[in-house]
């Protein structure tokens, strides 16, 4: 409140860049605070301020860039970045050429803040400093941050090639021309002592080989040899950073030609980034093996999104293909980021495709090795090894299954959770040979440990055995059937077991059960287990909470597997979602006429509830007929036809289709 009552005064943005760059008198971290409230002034209301304030504010930027402090230089430096892309770069001609001659000074701090300004406005505008709006500074600038990469701070030789490679996606011409030099450049700072500089030069030439592998080719033993060692490098973010050559080296076409001579050494590096790291275990609590009584924090739970039942019926694309994403504990962003073990699995996975048989003499020797070492973290490794090459190597793998399959059905039991998790995992991702086997020999064990894991003690492993059960269910389908009263009570077991995040798991593996059987749950004893608990939850949930996206859905599956079986649950059902859609609907219109007073409603609410409706025509029929005729959902779904949203008018059409199929007398007074 004080703040907004100050920024009343025309000049009370004169004081807090006053402070910045002036009352040294006061400590950093206040003076700081002080320019990033008038950077969150400028956010706002730039376009306000009068002239002789912006003038005064400009002004004192360029004098004090310099700052003996670090911190003070930073903050000065996201300001001129924050009025540059106000759409000031035009208005103030003299900030390129004075921030690039100030680069010439002997001082160091101003040398390095002007350098972190020019960095910052480099990320906020590359696309307009290499347009003709500015007279194209970049002729002048590229050239002169080239020159910098050889200065004797390590520091401002970061900056200078962050500063390039902003532009090398973009193609930017004066790059172009200069791309030689650029390369030659890099090479030369290929063995720099410090790791921020080591970790540009891998992102430089990481982004080159998409932009510019022709120029790239002549070098390309030597980069190939140069990546093997970063990709071992002692700093874990230009390991990482190098890692990334492989994933985009595997999409170039010459990708074989080049490496194949590789892979001796790539391999074994790669599989060696693939062990958890000593913080990775801490932070995912690989020593805490019981927490299914622990409730799940709000910010573990990924947002979700409700993906159209006319687009694919198959939950496929839902389901991570990341073995590690449920990595999300706490609210630690560490882990469910991307790091060394991801990007190396990765890079494993699509090298596989590339190579397919080829990768194999060079993995087995090794995972022999790993997959049966007595250290928990190697064995995991090993387990995640062999499920990223399943897709790609699955031809020449099939001869060593018969004695993998079983040992990875032992590895379920294993004490350690995390081996527990990967061992579901990796499993799901052979699914397809299982499921192709005599059911007794591999289906039926790997079935029956499956559902303990579903009912395991961990919260990690619930997840990941839901998961991996609901691949199993797409591959299996029918195959099922005579387990399905096992599988049930498993299921339902699990919901009064589970947390919330993994509630939102067990419904997508209940409805992929019921698409992959089908009718075949159509019976009094199946219904009797399934339908009380899931009801249940849909009495507990209110209209608002987003829960019910997962649920909706996975009860659209159930309706349409159970046909006339659903009938003693659709009044309700068929009730809630033609309101979700109606409530929907009416919010929708009062944000359109005043949008100040209330907010934009969630469509998802009534994507998912014409999407049940839907469910519903199909599996009941001519029964949905009565249900029909005592409601105005034909009037909502003309509205829903015409809303501005592709997705809900996409859903409103399905469900006109089925309702056609269903009950024409009801559809026809409307054509």
């Amino acid at each position: 409140q004080k703040l907004k009552q100050l920024n009343q005064f025309p000049d009370f943005n004169n004081y807090l860049i006053f402070v910045l760059t002036r009352l040294k008198s006061e400590d950093e971290p206040t003076r700081s605070l002080s320019g990033l409230i008038l950077k969150n002034n400028v956010k706002a209301h730039y376009q306000s301020f009068p002239q002789p304030v912006a003038e005064f504010i400009k002004q004192e930027c360029l004098n004090n860039i310099g700052d003996a402090s670090s911190l003070i230089r930073a903050t000065i430096g996201i300001l001129i970045t924050t009025i540059a892309s106000k759409g000031e770069l035009q208005m103030w001609p003299e900030l390129l050429p004075q921030l690039c001659n100030l680069l010439n000074s002997e001082d160091y701090n101003t040398c390095e803040g002007a350098f972190g300004a020019l960095q910052k406005i480099c990320e906020d505008s590359s696309e307009l400093l290499d347009s003709d709006a500015l007279n194209r500074p970049l002729n002048v600038m590229i050239p002169k941050f080239l020159q910098f990469f050889k200065h004797c701070s390590p520091k401002i030789r970061s900056h200078a090639i962050a500063c390039v490679n902003q532009f090398i996606m973009d193609r930017a011409q004066a790059l172009m021309e200069n791309i030689d030099t650029f390369i030659e450049h890099l090479f030369a700072l290929a063995v720099d002592e410090d790791p921020e500089v080591r970790k540009n030069v891998c992102r430089a030439l990481v982004m080159l080989l998409e932009v510019r592998i022709d120029r790239l080719i002549p070098h390309m033993h030597s980069i190939i040899q140069y990546m093997l060692q970063r990709t071992q490098d002692s700093d874990e973010n230009v390991a990482l950073e190098a890692c990334e050559f492989w994933l985009t080296l595997a999409e170039q076409p010459i990708c074989k030609e080049v490496l194949t001579s590789h892979l001796v050494q790539l391999i074994p590096i790669l599989v060696n980034g693939m062990k958890y790291s000593e913080i990775d275990i801490i932070l995912l609590k690989g020593d805490v093996e019981e927490d299914e009584a622990i409730p799940d924090s709000e910010q573990d739970i990924k947002p979700r999104f409700h993906k159209s039942r006319t687009v694919t019926l198959q939950h496929e694309e839902e389901r991570p293909q990341d073995p590690d994403d449920g990595e999300d504990e706490d609210d630690d962003d560490t882990l469910s980021d991307w790091n060394l073990r991801k990007c190396s699995a990765a890079a494993l996975d699509v090298l596989a495709n590339v190579f397919r048989e080829e990768l194999l003499p060079h993995l087995l020797p090794l995972l022999k090795e790993l997959l049966f070492h007595p250290e928990w973290v190697i064995k995991e490794s090993g387990i995640l090894v062999l499920g990223a090459i399943a897709e790609g190597c699955m031809q020449g793998m099939v001869p060593y299954l018969p004695e993998l399959i079983p040992h990875l059905i032992r590895c379920l039991s294993d004490k350690k959770a995390l081996v527990r998790s990967i061992a579901c995992w990796t499993l799901s991702r052979y699914a397809h040979w299982v499921v192709s086997q005599p059911p007794d020999m591999y289906l039926k064990p790997l079935m029956t440990e499956l559902l303990k894991r579903i009912l395991d003690s961990n919260k990690r492993v619930q997840e990941a055995a839901c998961s991996a059960f609901a691949t199993l269910e797409e591959e299996a389908c029918t195959e099922l059937v005579p387990y399905l009263s096992f599988i049930l009570d498993t299921l339902v077991f699990a919901f009064g077991k589970y947390q919330h995040k993994n509630l939102l798991i067990l419904y997508d593996a209940i409805g992929t059960l019921a698409d992959s059987v089908g009718h075949h749950l159509n019976q009094p004893e199946y219904i009797q287990k399934l339908m009380p608990p899931l009801i249940q939850k849909w009495n507990e949930l209110k209209d608002e909470d987003k829960d019910l996206f997962p649920l909706l859905e996975c009860l659209s599956s159930v309706a349409t597997a159970l046909q006339s079986g659903f009938l003693p649950y659709c009044e309700p059902v068929y009730q809630r979602c033609v309101t979700l859609v109606q409530k929907t609907l009416a919010q929708a219109m009062m944000y359109n006429q005043h949008p100040e007073q209330y907010e934009a409603p969630d469509k998802d609410f009534m994507i998912v509830a014409l999407d049940l409706l839907s469910g519903l025509a199909e599996g009941l029929g001519c029964h949905v007929e009565q249900l029909v005729a005592r409601s105005n959902i034909m009037t909502l779904l003309f509205q829903c036809m015409q809303d501005t949203m592709p997705e809900v008018r996409q859903s409103s059409f399905a469900l006109l289709g089925d309702l056609t199929k269903a009950c024409f007398v009801h559809v026809k007074p409307c054509i």
